[in-house]
């Protein structure tokens, strides 16, 4: 995926979050969230270095990772472990749904639920939490590597 640079804008809410978090909204920064939130992948930290490495040079997969960590633990993307591929995956899409993993080719993929939604309003009137995000995540095997799996 290719992202074209956008002018930091204080007003955004992940700058605001940042700079809440003591960290400086850098170019670098938000473009690590921004990829994230564009993208239907559930990218690995390498991957996210990788695609954005060109357009950010002095980018390191150090800051990938500390990004990574430091939006994971705002709420603004979740952690989803590893998809048999020893690597954690990440996803921009905070709002209540499945991940299916497939152990095979490592892809992860999002299911909409309405039981999952209404999970989540039941835990946040019981709990009194501000829920920050919630994980759900099958692992198993895809319909294409099924198919490998019987020829």
């Amino acid at each position: 995926m290719t992202t074209h640079p956008i002018p930091i804008d204080s007003q955004e809410p992940v700058a605001q979050s940042l700079r809440q978090a003591g960290l400086r909204p850098t170019p670098q920064r938000l473009s690590v969230y921004r990829y994230l939130k564009a993208t239907a992948s559930h990218p690995t930290a390498q991957q996210v270095y990788e695609a954005l490495a060109p357009e950010h040079p002095a980018l390191s997969l150090a800051t990938v990772y500390n990004t990574l960590e430091t939006l994971v633990g705002l709420g603004l993307i979740n952690a989803l472990g590893a998809a048999g591929d020893d690597a954690v995956h990440y996803d921009g899409d905070t709002r209540p749904h499945i991940n299916l993993a497939c152990m095979q080719c490592h892809r992860v993929i999002d299911l909409q639920s309405e039981s999952v939604s209404a999970l989540q309003a039941e835990v946040s009137a019981h709990s009194g939490y501000l829920l920050l995000g919630a994980r759900v995540l099958y692992y198993g095997v895809c319909p294409a590597c099924q198919v490998i799996r019987d020829e």
